[in-house]
């Protein structure tokens, strides 16, 4: 699909006009991390079934590729500078994911709104418009497991993942038998042989229970189409990612007393009744692990450092999800990234309160709160993502971010939560926001926490000093603000209010010129706004190294 590759060959990395483009400074934006697990309690079968996982995930990687651009072959091929190629490598494609989406390859026009998943030229007009006039098509056309192309002679048609992306699809099922082959725990073993059934179906929801099913796993596979964060155009589109994982046992029991406390939680809701009438999934799980390989959409730009699946709205209403902590990839952004921002823009007297210990926390409950709210409008207007379209990854993001805050602050109160502080919380919190307003108006996260930031400071919750150019929590104000801001986000959602959300977002969800003054200094200081991982090492079978070698 060369359409995107608009470029010619001889001005890849620089201006046609000569005006080098300056990729040393973006790649610097990245922080290079070895991705470090210990492997030492599993037995040399769990290795071999960890290097079957890496290698079904490596085929999900190629797989994103075509889903966020297309020929990506073409692409590279034509690339003679080694910086500007691992660039592109980082973005899947010649975009900034740091910098809205914005090309970094002279002569390559805007990314798509809708990625590869639908026509370049489709707007949303006449993709609407198509469907009142074909409404027989809808649920192919919105489904998340299909592409929009044009039909040869007008029209539009959906085309299955499965038809679409069959080769790959299959190796990557036979990576997962070999893999269940090799599984000695039952729930593991049923969970690889229902998923590479799945991929080669797109029904994935006998897989997803299976995976809810799951306790006794010492390794861990999420392999799949499974986020719509990539599709900007309607968020319909789900795309292709993998996370390898190894299980901390003795954490993750640490966390297992939380999950009984959820429906009490949902009960606690600062807002009205008939937007938290749902009733959580009892079979939900809080769990930590070390990451052995991203791929895919997992590791396009900024990097995830916990998930909440499924994202299947029935399943966790009646079932649950389970919440994976990422405790390597979080320890590295908070060394390289959350402590050096720290140190240059939380007043000096707050500094002490942003704790690991407190990022952990935050996370893990911005993950729990993924669960709790509403997940079906309560006007008959569907589900919140069909309802919020291409603004629901943002809007769900924030509620994540503040409505976990509010739990802390509530199991704090209760006595559920003794460890530390609730000042760690609010002061890690707002040292959080400056580090993922960073991540720019192309990422959910990025806008979601910029929301959040303006709110906060209209409230009195933060405040900057001017004299020092450092920002503080004013603690009084702190939960006021965390409960406003919930309510108002949960009442979008159970209203499946579209313009509001669009509102919201187009108005909050801009950086202010003092707010990026401050976040130029944090680049100046050579902050790294997120990291790369050097993954994978040994797990690679020799045909997968080689071709990503040759990526």
């Amino acid at each position: 699909m060369r359409r995107f590759l608009i470029a010619c060959a001889a001005c890849l990395g620089a201006a046609c006009g000569g005006e080098r483009v300056d990729i040393g400074s973006r790649l610097a934006q990245y922080a290079v991390v070895p991705l470090e697990v210990n492997l030492d309690s599993l037995s040399p079968r769990d290795r071999q079934l960890l290097a079957a996982l890496v290698s079904a995930a490596a085929q999900m990687d190629t797989l994103f590729w075509h889903q966020a651009y297309g020929n990506y072959q073409a692409l590279l091929a034509s690339i003679r500078d080694p910086d500007l190629r691992r660039y592109v490598e980082i973005n899947y494609g010649p975009w900034d994911r740091l910098a809205g989406d914005e090309p970094f390859i002279e002569g390559v026009g805007p990314k798509p709104p809708g990625a590869n998943f639908y026509p370049p030229d489709l707007t949303k007009e006449e993709f609407e418009s198509y469907l009142q006039e074909h409404p027989e098509q809808a649920d192919s056309l919105k489904s998340l497991y299909t592409l929009v192309r044009r039909r040869s002679g007008g029209g539009l048609e959906a085309i299955p993942y499965h038809r679409a992306y069959q080769e790959r699809l299959l190796l990557a099922a036979a990576d997962l038998r070999m893999a269940a082959a090799l599984a000695r725990e039952p729930g593991l073993k049923r969970y690889l042989e229902l998923r590479a059934e799945a991929l080669r179906t797109d029904d994935y929801k006998a897989s997803d229970l299976a995976w809810l099913d799951m306790k006794d796993n010492s390794v861990d596979l999420i392999i799949g189409p499974i986020e719509t964060y990539e599709d900007q155009l309607f968020g319909y589109k789900a795309a292709y990612e993998a996370y390898v994982l190894v299980k901390d046992r003795t954490w993750t029991q640490r966390l297992e007393r939380y999950t009984a406390l959820l429906p009490g939680l949902q009960r606690e809701l600062p807002v009205a009744p008939q937007y938290k009438r749902e009733r959580p999934g009892l079979e939900s799980e809080l769990g930590v692990y070390d990451a052995v390989f991203y791929a895919g959409h997992a590791n396009a730009g900024p990097k995830a450092i916990a998930v909440n699946l499924p994202n299947d709205e029935e399943i966790q209403l009646t079932k649950g999800t389970r919440r994976l902590q990422i405790r390597n990839a979080m320890r590295a952004k908070f060394e390289k990234i959350l402590l050096p921002i720290a140190d240059l823009l939380i007043a000096g007297d707050q500094r002490r309160h942003v704790t690991f210990d407190a990022f952990f926390t935050n996370t893990m409950f911005h993950e729990v709160a993924h669960g709790l709210g509403i997940k079906q409008t309560i006007n008959g207007r569907g589900t919140v993502r069909e309802a919020l379209k291409e603004h629901a990854s943002a809007v769900e993001e924030g509620k994540a971010d503040v409505l976990g805050l509010f739990l802390v602050e509530r199991l704090k109160a209760q006595g559920e939560m003794v460890e530390g502080e609730l000042m760690d919380n609010y002061v890690t919190a707002l040292a959080s926001i400056l580090r993922s307003v960073r991540f720019g108006a192309s990422s959910a996260h990025g806008r979601a926490n910029m929301v959040r930031f303006n709110f906060f400071m209209e409230r009195g919750a933060f405040a900057r000093d001017s004299a020092t150019g450092t920002y503080r929590v004013n603690p009084d104000r702190m939960s006021d603000a965390i409960r406003a801001l919930s309510e108002r986000l949960l009442v979008i959602q159970g209203d499946g209010n579209y313009e509001a959300a669009a509102k919201m977002l187009a108005e909050e969800g801009a950086i202010g010129p003092e707010l990026q003054a401050d976040l130029d200094r944090l680049s100046g200081a050579g902050i790294p706004v997120d990291v790369v991982f050097e993954q994978g090492r040994g797990l690679l079978r020799p045909q997968v190294r080689e071709e990503f070698r040759s990526r």
